[in-house]
């Protein structure tokens, strides 16, 4: 049976989600990081489509969670019961409690304030926060969000349009003719959307935005452009702004970005919006021009091997229960059961690092979509409806040990240093144990891109720190905007371990000048 093209969940949310299948993980065999991670359950309340839109901690005792079909549930985790705050919300896809003690949700049609003015653990005011940005009724449209910063400014994200589907006759805000005309929307032409207009487009104000919002006053304020389906924003410690964004046009392989102000992240189509624009149909410019404009992904995620659609990413507690990982940013994954570490650093200038599972675990299940931590236990909420993914709220808590793994990874100006969890056995300077992919995928409007230029890099040189815990690899030669791909399934810890998670993928922008 069809469902209903508004009640379908962005395929994390993005048509490569739908198109994909879930990754391959081990079956029948035991699981190695049970004895690193316990997973639990906590069940949603009944009657509740269990499909996770949202999740936020509101103190030691309570979290939020926004479901699907619209309800906002209170959960006491002490007293392990619900309550439902409010109903009736439009694919809410983000929440953020308030100080006050309302809440903050991002639903389809506007970013809504939620009160309980009572104080009988329900909702009786439901305020129309902020709305000015377009709708055009195409069923791509989600907004997420939102997220807070340091200064305490908020962030939405919108999604651009898809050629899925057309749009409505009845619009919000002002409407972009660049490429196609409106009438041929509603036409027999419409699916002339593809070539004219693009496969995802922005018909109506800020799609393919990040936005931020005064919270005093609801004024906003467009922030950054370039993105295509961007359901993970969120802030590193320091106060970075995160988003993500997934496989598809103009998206080789799914992306991390560092967004800052006025900066532009590559899927054309929101460029329309910026007011220095000059009328031109942006999907039309050139490849130099348009990458004159933008700023590359801080990250690549290898499709099919590391992520093929990344969620939301948010901080690892600093606490002893989470050891040498703590402070780190953690993103989720929709299409394997399977949490991601984010190495980031800055180079003369630029945003780049790596990725690295913090582990697979099959009884996490698919969809991993909304993340949040409640003391030292990470909460998270999966969705799937009729693509890849799954339901309902999972637990991780750590045992109290911590395995064998690469903690961080830093780029030189001949090659790689890499700090791990435990001290190297002597084998580890040997170069040949060392392997390691290089490929780049290409920036281009096709959807997706194979891995081009792969080569085998070539390690010459390894030199282990005094305690062992670092390996320093000088690699030659060394290739901008390309993965550097290691498989360390031959590297063994003094105690002779292999690494819990041996794969770790660095998007090389900037060699460093000199040693960092």
């Amino acid at each position: 049976m069809k469902l209903p093209r508004l009640l379908l969940l962005p395929c994390a949310l993005s048509i490569s989600l739908c198109a994909a299948q879930p990754l391959l993980h081990a079956q029948g065999k035991p699981d190695p990081s049970a004895a690193f991670y316990n997973v639990g359950t906590i069940p949603t309340p009944p009657g509740v489509n269990s499909q996770v839109g949202g999740l936020a901690v509101i103190d030691p005792e309570h979290f939020a969670c926004a479901f699907h079909h619209g309800e906002i549930g209170i959960y006491h985790s002490k007293q392990q019961t619900w309550k439902i705050f409010a109903e009736g919300l439009h694919e809410p896809l983000g929440i953020l409690p308030q100080k006050d003690g309302s809440l903050l949700v991002m639903q389809r049609a506007e970013l809504t304030r939620l009160v309980d003015t009572d104080s009988d653990g329900v909702a009786d005011q439901y305020q129309s926060f902020w709305s000015q940005f377009g709708i055009s009724g195409n069923y791509h449209e989600f907004a997420f969000g939102p997220v807070q910063a340091p200064n305490g400014k908020l962030y939405v994200s919108l999604n651009l349009a898809s050629n899925g589907d057309t749009v409505f006759r009845e619009v919000r805000g002002d409407w972009s003719p660049i490429g196609l005309p409106r009438e041929k929307f509603h036409s027999g032409e419409w699916k002339k959307v593809n070539t004219e207009a693009g496969r995802m487009y922005s018909r109506v104000p800020w799609r393919g935005w990040v936005i931020e919002i005064d919270p005093q006053t609801g004024s906003a304020t467009p922030f950054a452009s370039g993105f295509r389906s961007p359901d993970g924003i969120g802030f590193t410690p320091d106060g970075q702004l995160l988003v993500s964004d997934n496989q598809g046009d103009w998206r080789g392989t799914s992306e991390l970005h560092v967004a800052q102000r006025n900066g532009f992240y590559g899927h054309p189509a929101s460029l329309v919006w910026r007011n220095d624009w000059d009328g031109s149909n942006p999907i039309k410019l050139s490849i130099e021009k348009l990458n004159a404009l933008r700023t590359p992904a801080a990250i690549w995620f290898p499709h099919g091997i590391y992520a093929n659609s990344p969620t939301q990413m948010i901080p690892i507690p600093k606490s002893p229960a989470w050891g040498p990982f703590g402070g780190q940013m953690l993103i989720g994954e929709m299409n394997s059961p399977k949490l991601i570490r984010l190495l980031l650093e800055k180079v003369d200038g630029v945003w780049q690092g790596a990725c690295i599972n913090l582990a697979e675990i099959p009884a996490l299940k698919l969809g991993l979509h909304r993340l949040a931590f409640q003391g030292d236990t990470l909460l998270i909420g999966r969705t799937h409806l009729s693509w890849a993914g799954s339901e309902g709220i999972a637990t991780v808590t750590p045992t109290g040990s911590t395995p064998f793994d690469p903690l961080q990874i830093h780029a030189t100006p001949d090659g790689f240093r890499l700090e791990f969890t435990e001290p190297l056995a002597d084998s580890a300077s040997d170069p040949a144990l060392w392997n390691i992919d290089s490929y780049s995928y290409s920036y281009h409007a096709a959807y997706g891109s194979p891995q081009i230029g792969k080569a085998q890099a070539q390690v010459s040189n390894v030199t282990l720190s005094n305690d062992r815990r670092t390996a320093t690899l000088q690699i030659s030669p060394l290739r901008r905007d390309f993965i550097y791909d290691f498989k360390l399934q031959s590297i063994r810890s003094a105690s002779g371990q292999s690494p819990l998670n041996p794969r770790l993928a660095y998007t090389l922008r900037r060699i460093p000048s000199s040693t960092h």
